[in-house]
């Protein structure tokens, strides 16, 4: 038997290969010897030096973990304490979901380029109600179930963000060293094109505006922030009367309402840009006074019922509005308007077009629609005077209005 080369003393035949070991630290200060295996030496001798230079940088663990354990001790230690509530949620369902399933039980070290590219092709291609079970939890099965295939296939979209979200957990175990690449990264997955969502016109969005005031709609005041300031749903909910000036005309954007695991929650805005004062045309201030009347009407009626949440839009009782009620009122509001029943968020897509159509300069629009970017695509942001907001939004109110 040939002597091994100087310096791979450790590298020795092992059943139908061999193995090779490196002495380590591990996180809790003990020296343990570690072991990786190989069906050539010169496969072996390659982990060996990886892992040597692993043993060198500091203490490390002795077994790998499974990417379930690791997923759930990312999701608690890193995303809960650093991102929003929601968006902990999200990941966490992509997670449960569509990563666990098919690659829960691989341990990190051993997750190839090939099990993530596989792994994607899967999810494009198999029915997720056969595979979740959506059907057969259901009170009365309607297709999978009884054998009849309803071919779900997750969208391109959905592909993309479960591959994204264990993108971002590999490159976690990068950082902490429990992987030395991050084989999803390697994969390409192509980002998929975004759906072009329908807008108003001018007209259409004046006649829904009309509806809602002619019908004393509640939420009139609401949807009239919608489409002259382009407020996101969340953020239209979470305004308290607290930062609302009528005086002085203006409005700070600075909270959320979000439904997360079955709560509603405020917070705070998504990005420093969203949290700004924003003046408010004279429809919008015309349309809160109003609504504060309406409000204290029903305060009165609602007596010791009344939650006093201290926001500016609440259900009859006071009480936050569920961001799913509201879009549910807001599609049957469209249909008496006669006018096509857009998505919610199209609404700041509507008010963008309304600026653009008002020749309103972009870095104004820019302002008004609270973007880091242009449309999120163009040049970095750069203030623009408070005079010009204020401006474009009396105009954007003038045709809303009629005048």
């Amino acid at each position: 038997m040939s002597r091994p080369p100087n310096g791979e003393g450790s590298i020795y035949p092992y059943r139908n290969g061999f193995a090779a070991h490196v002495w380590i630290v591990t996180p809790k200060g003990r020296r343990q010897r570690k072991t990786v295996y190989g069906k050539t030496r010169p496969e072996v001798h390659d982990k060996w030096l990886r892992l040597h230079e692993q043993a060198r940088r500091g203490p490390m663990l002795p077994v790998s973990p499974r990417l379930r354990d690791f997923l759930e001790r990312w999701l608690e230690e890193t995303v809960q304490p650093t991102l929003s509530p929601a968006t902990t949620s999200n990941y966490e369902m992509f997670s449960r979901l569509y990563i666990v399933p098919d690659l829960g039980d691989r341990k990190l070290e051993k997750l190839m380029v090939r099990d993530v590219q596989v792994w994607v092709n899967t999810l494009r291609v198999r029915c997720q109600c056969c595979f979740q079970g959506k059907d057969a939890a259901r009170p009365e099965p309607q297709c999978c179930a009884l054998g009849a295939c309803c071919h779900e296939v997750a969208s391109d979209w959905t592909v993309h963000q479960a591959w994204r979200v264990l993108r971002g957990a590999l490159t976690q175990a990068m950082r902490e060293e429990l992987v030395f690449r991050n084989v999803a990264a390697l994969v390409r997955v192509p980002m998929p094109r975004s759906k072009k969502m329908p807008v108003w016109t001018v007209d259409e969005a004046r006649r829904f505006l009309e509806s809602a005031r002619a019908d004393g709609d509640p939420m009139y005041a609401g949807y009239v922030l919608l489409l002259t300031l382009g407020l996101r749903r969340g953020e239209m909910l979470g305004l308290a009367w607290e930062d609302v000036d009528l005086e002085a005309g203006e409005a700070l954007i600075a909270w959320q309402v979000q439904r997360v695991d079955h709560q509603l929650l405020r917070r705070h805005t998504k990005t420093p840009s969203s949290d700004a004062p924003l003046p408010l045309p004279e429809i919008a201030v015309r349309a809160l006074e109003r609504h504060r009347v309406e409000e204290a009407r029903r305060r009165l009626a609602a007596g010791d019922m009344w939650g006093d949440c201290g926001l500016v839009f609440t259900t009859r009782l006071g009480d936050p509005v569920d961001p799913r009620n509201f879009h549910r009122d807001f599609k049957l509001r469209a249909a008496k308007a006669g006018v096509p029943v857009v998505p919610i968020h199209s609404t700041r897509r509507t008010c963008a077009t309304l600026l653009v159509a008002l020749d309103v300069h972009p870095r104004v629009a820019m302002a008004v629609l609270r973007h880091s970017r242009i449309a999120l695509t163009m040049e970095i942001y750069s203030q623009v005077s408070s005079t010009s907001t204020r401006d474009a939004l009396k105009r954007l109110g003038g045709e809303l209005s009629g005048t």
